[in-house]
């Protein structure tokens, strides 16, 4: 890893380096809070959690080779070479900050309140047409994840894109400060994190933060459907560039034409251009993705075909409207997260399906104490749609189900105390050749319903 000694880590994080003279200088082979993957010549950051202190396996690193650990308590004399830290992930922070500085690589950053990741998928997908990208795996897109993203970056990446998500004020700012994006793009302002943000004003205030490093010569790309981004007009002196359906934005689409589950065909228009695209996934969500990955690739001077050509080669992601074809059921995998934006959105591409729809939801959470209210919110549009059978499960799903038989009081609506219960039930109300839909938020758990799904499918 270029220029990452433990000496200029020590100091880049404003620790205190502990250990033999002759390895300060050594480079390190990479970075790791999982004991696991600890390396020959490599650091091992010691994180103590709520259940596993990493304090307790540095013994065993050592053992493997690591040639420094980053701990926050003083080791025995002789045990290894450490950086005595006050606080390990924010010394994972400042250390990535410093090795990003190292690369010189541009950044795009990218956060919102929902579609962060598929977002990052997409933009990715595009890039990777031109350049060797390194993006966010998965959604390692906090003070902890974002850190270790950076660290797998090796002297051969050309762009890294980076997912950035919050939940409290003042976080994006740290994320940022980490991350200096040359490029920022914010997907939404939706209803997420009320619990601690208060309303959609007081989210667009926190995602803003990601303007507070951004790099002087940098891009801000923002989605034109959204009614409070579009009150961003300039930033650092910087004017955005905006995406959406309506021709007023610098890069748009018209002619969009859904394709069942196979995915969404559109044109996109540009300044450069325009040209025909299918979008592999479904869902009018990801035509604003495919416009924002356009306009990040047209920042980096990638031509109208290849932007095409990375659209159409996106993969969905396990657990975000990943859909799972088996003999006797076709599954949407969707329940990673769910929050009322996206939760409309999933269920509006459900009612596009062929054959028997049924939506299988759970609760949505840091709503704050307007959650009934947005269960209920959800359900009223649900109870609009072409939906055969709704199986709810949670406390809070049961405003959800209220709001279904509200709008449309013949629906077919089950509503179940908790996850177990839904589970015991399952098999007697889905059937042969049914499109099921899955979401709820991560803490419902809901991957043991796909995972029950599949398994009566062998």
């Amino acid at each position: 890893m270029k220029n990452m000694t433990p000496n200029r880590m020590a100091q880049a994080c404003g620790g205190t380096y502990i250990g033999r003279t002759e390895d300060a200088d050594r480079e390190i082979t990479s970075i790791t809070a999982d004991s696991r993957k600890a390396e020959p010549g490599g650091a091992f950051a010691a994180i103590k959690g709520e259940r596993v202190d990493g304090h307790d396996f540095i013994p065993g690193v050592f053992e493997k080779g690591a040639l420094v650990v980053i701990s926050e308590k003083r080791l025995p004399e002789g045990s290894g070479n450490y950086i005595l830290v006050e606080h390990t992930i924010r010394a994972l922070g400042a250390i990535a900050a410093y090795y990003l500085e190292q690369l010189d690589i541009p950044v795009v950053g990218i956060t919102g309140s929902v579609g962060k990741t598929s977002t990052k998928e997409m933009i990715a997908a595009v890039l990777e047409q031109k350049y060797r990208t390194l993006k966010t795996a998965g959604n390692f897109n906090n003070d902890l994840g974002l850190p270790l993203t950076i660290f797998r970056l090796r002297d051969e990446d050309e762009i890294a894109v980076l997912e950035m998500g919050i939940s409290h004020f003042g976080e994006m700012h740290e994320l940022a400060k980490i991350a200096k994006p040359d490029t920022c793009v914010i997907t939404n302002i939706g209803q997420c994190h009320l619990e601690f943000l208060g309303d959609r004003d007081g989210v667009l205030h926190a995602k803003s933060e990601i303007f507070d490093f951004l790099r002087p010569d940098g891009h801000i790309i923002l989605n034109g459907e959204d009614d409070k981004l579009e009150t961003i007009h300039e930033v650092k002196g910087i004017q955005p560039t905006f995406f959406g359906f309506g021709k007023e934005n610098a890069v748009y689409a018209d002619h969009v034409e859904a394709q069942g589950l196979s995915g969404i065909a559109c044109r996109i228009h540009t300044p450069q251009g325009e040209f025909e695209v299918t979008v592999p996934i479904p869902g009018l969500h990801m035509v604003l993705n495919a416009l924002a990955g356009t306009a990040v690739g047209l920042q980096y001077g990638l031509t109208l075909q290849e932007i095409k050509k990375g659209i159409e080669s996106l993969q969905p992601v396990s657990g975000r409207f990943h859909i799972v074809k088996t003999e006797r059921y076709t599954i949407i995998d969707d329940c990673y997260n769910a929050n009322p934006m996206s939760m409309k959105s999933s269920l509006g591409v459900l009612k596009d399906a062929l054959g028997r729809k049924v939506a299988i939801l759970g609760d949505m959470g840091e709503l704050g104490p307007q959650e009934n209210e947005l269960h209920r919110e959800v359900g009223m549009y649900a109870g609009t749609l072409d939906i055969d059978r709704f199986l709810l499960a949670g406390s809070l799903c049961k405003n959800l189900a209220d709001g279904i038989l509200e709008q449309n009081p013949q629906a077919d609506v089950i509503w179940y105390e908790n996850l177990f219960a839904l589970l015991r039930d399952l098999e007697k109300q889905v059937r042969d050749g049914d499109t099921v839909l899955v979401k709820a938020s991560h803490f419902m758990h809901f991957e043991k319903i796909v995972d029950a799904l599949a398994a009566e499918a062998e």
